[in-house]
């Protein structure tokens, strides 16, 4: 039986995904569907895609959309579901919904004005306002975002600057238990610029080769959004395949086999930016729930 409060929280999740469509349609993006079920997904350390047969169930369409930008398309969208093995708890499901959109000819910086335009108007059109409360703290999603550099957060809560001393195990635990929970929660921001060990498909910022093009967006400490400068070299990328690939293999994982068509396809890709957004948790904030198996129907926790 289905709990009052996830029957409660269905049309206002509905409404807030027609929002989004709504705001990105009219921003010229075209909705497109690509493949749940696909033999290369990125080989990406500590993410374990299901397996499906001879195939994978995809963790992120990334490598398929940013297919389509190499192609010609140049603002493209897709709400879809998900895939990640052994990820449950309050805030993940093995199964969940996801947002990526990317922009051909833009940047990271323009993906995250995208991000702030469908964020207020799902607020507005499902709280009245883009002024929301969650857990107890009042925030105004129309104010301006609070954007704090990797490198000053972790000196500022970690003691320690990541981008001059990278350690992979103490940057992810740091992040985890001093960094995030520091955040601010009265404000929205965006956390970027992070090392550029810590970004494996972001291209490096052209004023500091340590330091990749990517950021991660907060609501009331809920990480929301996960956005690149996309790298678009081929060389590069594959180097970095190959790094991830044996990195899976020292922990233990299964390694995924390379996506040659994807890799082939980055010859044609323009400058992009793109980003990947988690619709559960982004509900779960409008509507100031904790649990994201009160907006997710037969949740996999209930059938355990």
């Amino acid at each position: 039986m289905l709990p009052d409060i996830l029957l409660s929280s269905l049309p206002a999740r509905a409404e807030i995904v027609r929002s989004i469509r709504a705001t990105l349609d009219g921003a010229g993006f075209v909705e497109v569907e690509t493949p749940v079920r696909i033999s290369s997904p990125a080989n990406e350390p500590h993410i374990i895609p299901p397996p499906s047969g001879d195939a994978f169930l995809r963790a992120s369409p990334e490598l398929q959309m940013k297919r389509l930008i190499a192609l010609g398309m140049r603002r493209v969208y897709q709400i879809g579901p998900c895939f990640r093995a052994n990820e449950r708890g309050s805030r993940h499901n093995p199964e969940f919904t996801m947002l990526e959109w990317y922009r051909g000819d833009g940047d990271y910086m323009q993906i995250f004005g995208d991000m702030k335009k469908f964020v207020c108007d799902a607020a507005c059109a499902v709280c009245g306002s883009p002024e929301i409360s969650f857990g107890g703290t009042t925030i105004n999603l129309a104010t301006s975002w609070e954007k704090i550099t990797v490198r000053d957060a972790f000196k500022r809560y970690a003691g320690w600057d990541p981008i001059e001393n990278f350690d992979a195990d103490r940057f992810d635990f740091d992040m985890a238990v001093k960094v995030e929970p520091a955040l601010p929660k009265d404000r929205p921001c965006i956390l970027l610029d992070y090392p550029g060990q810590a970004a494996s498909l972001a291209r490096l910022s052209g004023h500091d080769e340590r330091v990749a093009e990517r950021w991660e967006a907060y609501i009331g400490g809920m990480e929301l959004c996960n956005a690149y400068g996309e790298l678009i070299d081929p060389v590069e990328q594959r180097r970095r395949f190959v790094a991830a690939r044996e990195e899976k293999i020292r922990l233990g994982e299964t390694p995924m086999p390379i996506d040659e068509e994807f890799l082939e396809s980055l010859a044609s890709m323009p400058p992009t930016g793109g980003a990947a957004f988690g619709i559960d948790r982004f509900v779960m904030v409008l509507l100031d729930l904790t649990d994201i198996a009160a907006v997710r129907t037969f949740c996999e926790r209930e059938r355990q």
